[in-house]
């Protein structure tokens, strides 16, 4: 994998619009000034790896090769959990071992798995400012994945698959609009207009229908739709978005991260 000159570093966490963040960046570019910074995400929802799993998995392939991505989001800081740095095939990954990179790096083809060292001088609920940062910042500057911490015999991590059975998968992310995303692909040779009926699993209900299914429209962008309509469209991550036309589909099903939709669509009928 050949580098760029002026490494790109990328950040994801859940960090929010307070101070963590840019204490990171802070520590980073006091080690290798000439870094450069793209703030993915720092709204992942806090602690909620499947989410940040999912962001980082559909969207790093439009980062140039050699991005480095520092990604935290990291309910276990300060446990036995591995800290890890991860060459791929395209690109270089530094945060905790607990299935936040797998789908992502997974995709993309892993090539070495570095265990990093956690120093004794290291806070325990900061490791993103005292292990995660200090390391992407070496590694940028040109120091060897080697020379990171100690080579894992096999390049696997913690896995993370996203839950899909048939016409039923999770809600990977809520997004700021209020649309659910799931992981799931529209079934092949189907193609909008059509008809989609739409039940929700909540998991707050063992995964029980909380409300009776919604008639929706299958439809191939939101404008196909009028305002406060139910839609199933194909979101731009490539997979089945349901939401309500300018308005919040979350908020009117109650609905959040986790729980589960089941999508059963069909073409119009013709009369």
């Amino acid at each position: 994998m050949a580098l760029p000159a002026v490494p790109l570093i990328a950040l994801l966490t859940d960090f929010g619009e307070g101070e963590y963040a840019g204490v990171v960046k802070a520590v980073m570019a006091s080690l290798w000034p000439q870094a450069r910074f793209i703030d993915l995400c720092h709204t992942v929802r806090p602690h909620d790896v499947r989410e940040g799993a999912w962001l980082l998995r559909t969207t790093y392939r439009y980062f140039p090769d050699g991005t480095l991505f520092l990604a935290v989001v990291d309910p276990g800081v300060g446990t036995a959990r591995p800290a890890i740095a991860v060459e791929s095939r395209r690109y270089r990954w530094v945060g905790p071992d607990n299935g936040l990179l797998y789908p992502a790096v997974e995709d993309d083809g892993a090539v070495r798995v570095v265990q990093l060292r956690v120093p004794v001088e290291a806070s325990s609920t900061f490791h993103g400012r005292d292990v995660f940062a200090p390391v992407a910042a070496r590694w940028a500057a040109g120091t060897p994945i080697e020379q990171l911490g100690s080579v894992r015999a096999s390049p696997r991590l913690v896995p993370l698959q996203f839950y899909r059975e048939g016409s039923c998968g999770e809600i990977v992310r809520v997004d700021r609009f209020g649309n659910l995303v799931t992981p799931l692909e529209p079934p092949p040779g189907l193609s909008p207009p059509g008809r989609a009926v739409v039940t929700l699993l909540s998991k707050r209900r063992a995964f029980v229908a909380a409300s009776p299914p919604i008639e929706a429209r299958w439809v191939g962008t939101y404008g196909d739709a009028a305002p406060g309509q139910w839609v199933v469209l194909v979101g731009s991550s490539g997979t089945l978005e349901v939401a309500r036309v300018q308005a919040s589909a979350a908020a009117m099903l109650d609905a959040e991260a986790g729980d589960r939709l089941c999508i059963r669509l069909a073409p119009e009928t013709r009369t």
